[in-house]
């Protein structure tokens, strides 16, 4: 049975602060047990609201208009449900938004049919204690791939072969024996193109509550290094909320304590070079003592500086790593997305929509479409350069605990009219979009526009250019703690990591014409050269 829901008369406004939204609710006729997301499901990029139960997915399709079109698609009975968490994406590439259902005794797949129309059951007989689950491209092979957190074992992972047959293991991404995993998140901490994964742990003695960070290695393995970067802390916490919270040109982290007997909330400066700094203290969040298991960050005032939804208060960011404490929500996170498609971060929590009634300020929101990468584009790093400066996103599936919000990128502009877009897709090739007008919605479509070659300054000394295997570099003093990257000339990347000299050796290189680029927060570099 199809049903049309129109949206129409809205209640409850909520009191307006100085640098506040306010919200607006409406409910939502739900009938599933579990009603914890807002993504889009059909590839228009809408986001829809999901709501399912043991036999049962309920969609409500946004249309153009702001309603809402129910469908009801039947089921198997789910093995297991998504009693601790969600997680959406397309594993087979068909368009069509797959399900990821995490439950206390193992996990389900609901994998959507060509036309979106019925979704395959996908349970594996193992034992997992589900916490926080995530899509992500863990072996960076062009297929979505699912992480999940166990609280009582190692964690496991499913890898994808791209028909959604999928592959368990268990251990070498939180290896902790008890567990204790909760809120796992996969950023890019250090700018090196690739995902990295933060896990915030919760219960236990001190060893199983250590948060843990695991670099990416560019080589399909991964290294735990939360001691070593200043990440590594004992307290009790759910999830963690990460962006670019100084708009510097790296991702800061909000680690949000679940109680405060064990320790207090943090607030992590991304230093630049690959460790992390408390600046709690001058953030003007010292008396913030509201505590929960929800923490995520958009900009829900569109001012350009990223915001913190912690349990049931937005911490409004005011782009230098200070914050004003807004005032108390009826949501305690929920599901964040675009709900009516104005440009603004709604928000979806049990039954109820809240509606964000906005401002002045100006927005531009980027769809992400891979070909090469995943069809997602998640674990990309979407970067827009505006005349206040530039932001960054990281596309993610799964973030917060529980819920699963839009996989959307936004970004607020302020006063700001026009940008320019810039996206680093897993794969390695780099799209560029010139001068975008504000108060849109953009497609971008991997390798479709400007490129490495089309955009590329020759401002980096290089010799011998030709090479056939040492590339030396002119002075790098300039530079703190650069990375270098040396792409193809169809932008792939093909090589990536921390200079620490002034030479490179490029011999595994196959001959042919590349580009070198060193870059580090405050400096980019780059030039042609020849592999012999």
């Amino acid at each position: 049975m199809k049903k049309t829901i129109l949206l129409g008369a809205l209640m409850a406004v909520f009191p307006l602060m100085a640098q506040e939204v306010t919200f607006t609710t409406q409910g939502i006729a739900t009938i599933g047990t579990y009603s914890r997301t807002l993504v889009d499901m059909n590839g228009d990029h809408l986001d829809d609201i999901v709501s399912v139960s043991s036999n049962n997915i309920q969609i409500f399709y946004q249309q153009d208009d702001g309603s809402f079109d129910m469908v009801n698609i039947g089921t198997s009975n789910a093995n297991n449900l998504p009693s601790w968490s969600m997680a959406a994406g397309d594993l087979t590439r068909n368009g069509y938004t797959d399900l990821l259902y995490g439950g206390g005794s193992g996990v389900t797949f609901m994998i959507a049919s060509d036309d979106g129309t019925a979704y395959t059951e996908i349970s594996g007989s193992e034992f997992v204690f589900s916490q926080r689950s995530n899509f992500v491209d863990i072996n960076n092979d062009g297929h979505l791939d699912a992480f999940v957190c166990h609280d009582v074992e190692p964690n496991v992972y499913y890898i994808n072969d791209g028909d959604a047959n999928l592959t368990y293991n268990q251990g070498g991404l939180g290896d902790y024996p008890s567990g204790g995993h909760y809120g796992s998140v996969w950023i890019d901490y250090d700018n090196d193109r690739d995902v990295d994964l933060f896990i915030a742990k919760c219960g236990g003695e001190s060893a199983r509550r250590d948060n843990e960070l695991h670099n990416n290695n560019g080589d399909g393995t991964f290294t735990e290094v939360g001691a070593i970067v200043g990440l590594e802390d004992d307290m009790q916490t759910w999830s963690s909320a990460w962006a670019d919270y100084d708009n510097d040109g790296d991702m800061d982290a909000w680690v949000g304590a679940s109680s405060l007997g064990d320790g207090f909330h943090r607030l992590m400066r991304n230093n630049g070079d690959g460790t992390f700094t408390d600046v709690m203290v001058g953030s003007g969040l010292e008396g913030f003592n509201s505590t929960g298991i929800e923490n995520a960050t958009h900009d829900f005032n569109n001012d350009g500086y990223a915001d913190i939804a912690s349990s049931n208060t937005i911490l409004y960011g005011n782009g230098d790593m200070t914050f004003t404490v807004g005032a108390p929500t009826s949501f305690t996170n929920g599901a964040f997305g675009d709900a009516n498609n104005d440009g603004f971060i709604d928000v979806f929590e049990g039954g109820t929509i809240y509606y964000n009634n906005g401002n002045a300020n100006n927005w531009i929101k980027i769809y992400t479409v891979g070909t090469d990468s995943n069809v997602d584009g998640i674990g990309a790093r979407v970067e827009i350069s505006s005349a206040s400066g530039t932001q960054m996103r990281d596309v993610r599936s799964g973030e917060g605990f529980g819920d699963m919000s839009s996989m959307n990128t936004h970004f607020g502009l302020g006063s700001d009219e026009t940008v320019d877009i810039t996206i680093y897709w897993t794969s390695g090739i780099i799209d560029i979009v010139e001068d975008v007008d504000a108060n849109q919605a953009i497609e971008v479509i991997e390798g479709t526009t400007l490129g490495l070659e089309d955009t590329v300054v020759n401002n980096l000394i290089l010799y011998p250019n030709p090479t056939s295997d040492i590339l030396n570099l002119g002075t790098i003093n300039d530079f703190d703690n650069p990375i270098y990257t040396i792409f193809d000339t169809t932008g792939k990347r093909v090589a990536n990591a921390k200079l620490t000299s002034e030479s490179i050796d490029v011999s595994h290189l196959a001959q042919g014409n590349y580009f070198l680029r060193v870059f580090d927060k405050n400096l980019i570099r780059t030039q042609r050269f020849i592999k012999k």
